[in-house]
């Protein structure tokens, strides 16, 4: 009886001494038992952890989309957007940091923010390519040294006083002079490859000597940086020394020893041939953490071993790009914006509240900029013998300060070395050197001031964007094309583009033991082929990842190893073409301007551009079963369309947003910025069985307007050719009484401007295919040229059996055809034309052939289109804003087997 009341009484104490402790179970009820979630539970932090993750990065996405605007780079955007949510700003608030950033909180916060400072120091490693040193070390150490060695002393030099007033005096000044003079001369490499890129200075002499010179910066700022944490965890000099010299053997033995340990298993496991495998992704990461572990016990930051791990990793077969892919989303999405909000979370602007600090700050940036603007650009003037304009491009770039000198600042906040208000001072100095850079280059260093870089290594020999090239001129007869521009940009694009250069590809010369007139017509012909040449153009999006950035700094290889540029080489080896390869990574905004720019610097005289088809099962025409068409003999169009996500049903729904629609504003892009004739190659029948051989037969609408004029020069080009045939087809509308249509003068009625404002999408960056208003004069003008190009090829009546018609005159077809209804009798030539070959035993590709009539074109079609799209299913409106009206009425029939749709180049430009 004793026992069990001792018991009960013993386990009734340890109830209330546990109740007292506060050691209950834990609530799982959550906010459904009324709990608030933003309430911090050091047990259990993740829920805080969440709301601080989504506040930061929601906060930096936001200032990144406006800033992105003026070409800032996104390290901005974060620590302005820490500022913002630390005591500067939204810590004004009553009770938001308590709530949000309590100070018991940030420890887990900084936890996560410093093990993504790990990762991301490992891909600034990896971003450092020690070739590029090697090729242009002797113009970029200049600039280099000149960049780390007056700003170290301006720093050094600034230290003094700012020790005096701000530091308190348990500090040694030597660690702070330190401090000072790194963050002073360091150089911030990642956010400078992006500058470069999104600037396309990579290819020019200014880029390259910064990209080589920020490379051996960065490497030695690390060091320095590395050094400086020695001598501040140091208790003694011999101290220092020890752990120097531990740093440089452990940086030997990854660089070298660990470095081919690395290559061995690379290689062993066939991540350098098929990207990097699971195993040889989970050797890097813990090398990478072992390494930052082993630097940080030895007494040097984390950040240190795993920069020199980054180094390390081969860079054959595009390996380091790979590993960059697999990392770099998580690290710039989540972790990044964490570890620069806590930097803004450590300022407080608020701190500079007196004249004093105010003028130490002003004298922060005035030497900062100073210094690494004047060293790099007296550097580049004298000892490069850069022109002034080109030193002081490279000055301004070197003088980007960016994220690495924040994460010096917040390495010498943590030592304890630098005071929150000197903090402050050097991110606002950093936030305002990096805000400067690009519209200081943009500037000082115009696109039509740029030079490019044709050499290799230390010996550049540049020629001026805007210079001639002293290429060769076709001296063949007038109109043909000898030098073309291929784009490329996705594998769907390669059939397309293999189909049109074996359009042009010339014909076998004739047999020597010919007469003299065919004798006279080799000569031509072997002209031709000699001149004939096409540049191959790969265009890969610039996007806001690291691993692109690091393919823009790895063009050459990438030009060497890219497959779409592979096989398109080969083809033309087949096929006796020479092709010469580009490669071109930029915004999707500046695709369209890099293939102008490549087109003029190659002397193009043509740009073929591809349609991107679409695979999509669901996007089919709809046609409407109770409208019947008007014109017999055409057939409801076939499903297998490129644009059938851009077809939508009579009066339906939104347009449909898809890559096509993306690809047709690259296009529209295209044709108003380019300064030459370009033709945009549809493949409406992608992979469609039964169309064998190499026979061509092109089906060529001829309306008039200077399009139509070069499409039908070009036609006739490609005829020289002998699996090429053609049929020209003269289109003459007519009233239903046969009297020729009348073209309506400037003066138009108000339906008709209606109509033709509902064709004209206004558009200051993409111009689209509009019926421009002419006057009389320039229509008179434009017939006439359009009949003397007609009678130019066209042979009278009376010659038509002429033997003395030349071999491409007698392969092409001439007629004319006046209709009421001009394209739905050419839709229904063309598929006649397609039936009647498709009983032949090796039926031939037939493709339409048509002029884009962007300017002065004869008719407008809006009204016959619409009635097409009432029998077939309505057209997108991004197809008749890149094509017109003509080639989208044989879009929406599906009318041939392709379609080559031609612009000419505006004279007026």
């Amino acid at each position: 009886m004793l026992q069990s009341v001792v018991g009960l009484f013993v386990s009734r104490a340890a109830i209330l001494a546990e109740e007292s402790a506060g050691g209950h179970a834990p609530e799982q009820g959550g906010l459904l038992s009324g709990k608030n979630p933003s309430d911090f539970n050091t047990a259990d932090p993740i829920r805080l952890w969440i709301i601080q993750v989504g506040i930061i990065v929601a906060t930096a996405s936001l200032l990144s989309l406006l800033l992105r605007k003026i070409n800032q780079p996104k390290v901005i955007a974060e620590v302005l957007g820490g500022i913002l949510l630390g005591p500067t700003a939204f810590g004004s608030i009553p009770h938001f940091s308590q709530r949000i950033f309590p100070q018991n909180s940030l420890p887990y916060l900084s936890l996560v923010a410093n093990i993504g400072l790990v990762l991301f120091l490992f891909l600034v490693g990896l971003e450092i390519d020690g070739s590029i040193i090697k090729r242009n070390a002797r113009l970029s150490a200049s600039v280099a040294l000149a960049g780390m060695i007056l700003p170290f002393g301006l720093g050094a030099a600034l230290s003094v006083p700012l020790y005096h007033t701000f530091i308190d005096e348990s500090v040694k000044f030597t660690h702070f002079m330190l401090f000072t003079g790194v963050a002073y001369s360091i150089t911030a490499f990642p956010v400078l490859c992006r500058i470069l890129t999104e600037l396309k200075l990579l290819d020019t002499t200014v880029g390259i000597v910064v990209l080589s010179a920020g490379v051996g910066n960065d490497i030695v700022g690390w060091t320095l940086l590395a050094l400086s944490v020695a001598l501040v965890n140091a208790g003694s000099g011999l101290t220092a020394l020890y752990i120097l010299l531990i740093t440089v053997a452990w940086t030997v033995f990854l660089l070298f020893p660990v470095k081919m340990a690395l290559l061995w298993l690379a290689r062993h496991t066939g991540s350098i041939e098929n990207g990097p495998t699971m195993f040889f992704m989970t050797v890097t990461i813990l090398l990478v953490f072992g390494s930052a572990f082993f630097t940080d016990v030895i007494g040097v930051h984390a950040i240190f071993g795993a920069f020199v791990m980054g180094l390390v990793v081969p860079r054959e077969g595009g390996l380091a790009i790979a590993l960059t892919e697999k990392l770099e989303d998580m690290v710039t999405i989540i972790f990044l914006p964490l570890y620069f909000t806590l930097s803004g979370l450590n300022t407080n602007l608020k701190l500079l509240d007196d004249g004093i600090t105010w003028g130490y700050t002003v004298a922060i940036c005035v030497l900062a900029f100073a210094g690494k603007f004047g060293g790099c650009t007296i550097a580049a003037r004298y000892l490069a013998k850069f022109n002034w304009r080109e030193s002081s491009a490279i000055g301004s770039l070197m003088s980007c300060k960016g994220l690495v000198e924040l994460i010096v600042l917040n390495v010498g906040l943590q030592a304890g070395i630098l005071s929150p208000r000197v903090f402050s001072m050097f991110v606002l100095e950093a936030l305002l050197l990096t805000f400067i850079t690009t519209p200081m280059v943009t500037v000082l260093y115009p696109p039509d001031k740029r030079v490019r870089a044709t050499g290799t290594g230390a010996n550049f020999n540049s020629v001026a964007n805007n210079a001639e090239d002293g290429r060769e001129r076709r001296s063949i007869q007038d109109g043909d094309r000898t030098r073309f521009t291929f784009v490329l940009d996705k594998l769907e694009h390669l059939p397309g583009m293999m189909a049109m250069a074996q359009l042009i590809q010339p014909p076998p010369p004739p047999s020597p033991s010919s007469d003299e007139r065919r004798n006279s017509k080799s000569s031509s012909l072997a002209s031709y082929q000699h001149q004939l040449s096409v540049g191959a153009l790969r265009l890969i999006e610039l996007s806001d990842r690291v691993s692109a950035v690091m393919k823009s700094s790895a063009s050459e290889s990438l030009l060497i190893s890219d497959p779409l540029l592979a096989v398109f080489r080969m083809f033309g080896q087949l096929h006796d073409l020479r092709i010469s390869t580009s490669l071109s990574i930029v915004p999707f905004d500046d695709l369209a301007y890099s293939v102008a720019e490549h087109a003029r610097n190659y002397s193009s005289d043509m740009i073929i551009l591809p349609w991107l088809p679409t695979s999509s099962p669901d996007a089919v025409h709809i046609h409407d079963p109770e409208s019947q068409p008007a014109t017999p003999g055409i057939k409801a169009a076939h499903s297998n369309n490129p644009f059938d996500a851009l077809i939508k049903a009579s009066g339906g729904g939104s347009q449909v947003k898809s890559a096509s629609a993306l690809h047709a504003q690259f296009v529209r892009g295209v044709f108003s910025q380019a300064k030459t004739d370009v033709a945009l190659f549809v493949d409406q029948q992608p992979g469609v069985p039964g169309v064998t051989g190499s026979k061509q037969h092109l089906f060529m609408i001829f309306f008039g307007g200077p399009d139509d004029r070069l499409a039908l020069d070009f036609v006739v080009q490609l005829c020289a050719s002998p699996n090429v045939t053609a049929t020209v087809l003269r289109m003459v509308k007519m009233e239903a009484d046969g009297a020729i249509a009348q073209v309506p003068d400037v003066h138009l009625s108000a339906e008709k401007q209606g109509e033709i404002n509902a064709l004209t999408v206004a558009s200051a960056t993409f111009p689209d295919t509009v019926y421009g208003h002419h006057t009389t004069e320039t229509r008179l003008q434009s017939e006439t040229a359009d009949n003397i190009a007609w009678t130019k090829y066209a042979p009278p009546p009376a010659a038509a059996d002429s033997a003395s018609m030349s071999s491409t005159s007698s392969k092409i077809e001439f007629r004319e055809r006046g209709t009421p209804i001009p394209l739905h009798a050419a839709i229904s030539e063309v598929k006649m034309h397609q039936e009647t070959t498709s009983t032949e035993t090796r039926p031939a590709r037939v493709l339409v052939v048509l002029g884009r009539s962007r300017r002065l074109a004869v008719e407008n079609h809006a009204g016959e289109l619409k009635d097409l799209a009432n029998e077939y299913g309505s057209v997108g409106v991004e197809v008749r804003k890149t094509m017109g009206d003509v080639a989208s009425a044989f879009v929406v029939a599906g009318a041939g087997s392709g379609l080559v749709v031609v612009q000419a180049a505006d004279v007026r430009d």
